[in-house]
């Protein structure tokens, strides 16, 4: 069998991407490579385009990570998702944007593109935009079928998103998802920024992942340049990153519980969710953290008597949250909902790496804080808790389990954090770089080119939603319509972090 690393030898290598090799190749070494991750063989971590390139970023094994670029001259490519299916609707987005097209594409249809544009092909080879025209839905046969319709507009205040239900009395025969509704652009806007300025839209690309994705585009950037952010940056990140991961893990089990019609552990939840926003924004200045990870470092030193409030924050959830865990685990009506219900398949959940505890909760034992580590996780002890059941209570447990791994991973950074610069100045220099972070749905992936003075020449970012949200349409099948929404908030897929 052809390793990734031999798949990369035979193309032409960018000397300037870092730190994982990129190489422009052929037809025949593309085909290989959708062979191997139709196969299992290899990971998709990516898929994204340009105006007459298209790049593809895979893992072997765990660990081992390349990008693989095919130049279109013609404006074509072959599919991957022929043989791939994640790949298909990251080949659509693709079509969106640049116009290129995947010969051999199971699914052609617009993604991103809702018929609205003044123009199609924004950027790549513009051309006119087609007149509005209905949204084809696959079609299901059989007798006694109906259609439920939801959204794009919901009752809650959520982000919006189409669900096109094929249901059999009350059961769900077919979910089909119609998103896209709040693509912003980010990857044109992106496009001739200076750092600063691309800092900030990746930083408010998904409001709950602020500093996942701060990270992950700080990180690329300094591998495109070759330097490392200060220890003290290092640190600062991940304390930010973990209150992160705290704060949502904690809002998606009360959430659950909630449409589980458990409303009191969405009360608790959300109180001590609260909790952990208030002393984020009362160290670091934002409730979210947005706009204080930055290429170079941190934006600013937070001094250690702010610092403390974060571990008065960790002995007063240490303290609460058990009780939490009981009332959860010890009421029959909220289990009998959340079990056996909405069932993700290990076979599918590996096949499409879902990140997070999505994966891990169908037993996908992946994590890049330990198996791409970077720092400072190399250095810190925690586990990464995995099942196999997949499951709604699968995933609550997981996002339980992640909460204790949290406050641990805290009480290391707070006793650990070293002194020092937390900013170092990025060169205005070319180069390319690629990073996988561990946000709190999984791995977030950035990958940047600068130009010579250091501007954004390309930037795409993805976010682990888009392995995520097609395996929500194999997860509801063969449940109860009234059932969705505990199993979509289970997921918890991101809006706004797949539309981009």
């Amino acid at each position: 069998m052809t390793t990734l690393l031999e798949l990369v030898s035979q193309g032409r290598k960018n000397e300037r991407h870092h730190p994982w090799p990129r190489a422009v190749v052929d037809t025949n070494t593309w085909h290989a490579a959708s062979h191997q991750l139709a196969t299992g063989a290899w990971t998709l971590l990516g898929l994204w385009g340009e105006e007459k390139t298209v790049h593809i970023a895979v893992m072997e094994g765990d660990s081992a990570v390349a990008v693989l670029s095919l130049e279109c001259p013609q404006g074509k490519f072959p599919s991957v998702g022929k043989q791939h299916a994640p790949a298909i609707r990251l080949e659509r987005a693709i079509g969106d944007l640049f116009g290129l097209e995947a010969e051999g594409a199971p699914d052609a249809r617009l993604w991103l593109d809702h018929s609205t544009w003044d123009v199609r092909h924004p950027l790549g080879q513009e051309t006119q935009a087609s007149p509005a025209t209905a949204y084809a839905f696959l079609q299901v046969e059989g007798g006694s079928l109906h259609q439920i319709p939801v959204g794009p507009v919901h009752a809650g205040i959520i982000e919006p998103g189409h669900f096109r239900f094929t249901a059999s009395g009350e059961t769900v025969v077919r979910l089909e998802e119609r998103l896209g509704y709040v693509h912003k652009g980010i990857d044109g806007l992106m496009a001739g920024t200076d750092l600063a300025r691309a800092a900030k839209l990746a930083s408010h690309v998904s409001g709950d992942s602020a500093v996942a994705y701060s990270i992950a585009f700080a990180r690329a950037v300094e591998a495109a340049v070759g330097i490392e952010a200060p220890p003290r940056a290092v640190w600062l990140r991940a304390l930010m990153a973990e209150l992160e991961r705290i704060a949502n893990h904690l809002g998606d089990i009360g959430a659950i519980c909630n449409d589980a019609s458990f409303s009191l552990m969405h009360a608790h939840c959300g109180a001590l969710r609260e909790q952990v926003l208030r002393a984020a924004n009362s160290v670091f200045g934002h409730r979210l953290m947005m706009d204080r990870v930055v290429p170079g470092g941190v934006s600013e030193d937070f001094p250690a008597a702010a610092l403390s409030h974060i571990q008065v924050l960790i002995n007063d959830l240490r303290h609460r949250f058990p009780a939490l865990v009981n009332l959860y685990d010890d009421t029959a009506s909220l289990q009998d909902r959340t079990s056996g219900t909405g069932i993700l398949a290990a076979g599918l959940a590996q096949r499409f790496g879902a990140g997070g505890y999505v994966g891990r909760a169908s037993g996908r034992n992946f994590d890049t804080r330990r198996n791409l580590a970077y720092p400072p996780y190399s250095q810190l002890t925690f586990d990464v808790p995995t099942r196999t059941k997949g499951d709604v209570d699968t995933r609550v447990w997981l996002r339980i389990k992640e909460v204790t791994q949290g406050l641990s991973l805290i009480d290391q950074i707070l006793t650990r954090l070293p002194s020092g610069p937390t900013r170092v100045d990025v060169p205005l220099r070319a180069g390319e770089g690629m990073a996988l972070i561990e946000g709190f749905r999984g791995d977030v992936l950035a990958w940047v080119r600068l130009t010579d003075d250091g501007r954004i020449a390309r930037c795409h970012l993805r976010d682990p939603s888009w392995f995520q949200w097609p395996l929500l349409e194999a997860a509801i099948e063969g449940n109860i319509v009234a059932d969705f929404p505990l199993i979509n908030k289970s997921f918890n897929c991101s809006y706004s972090g797949h539309d981009l």
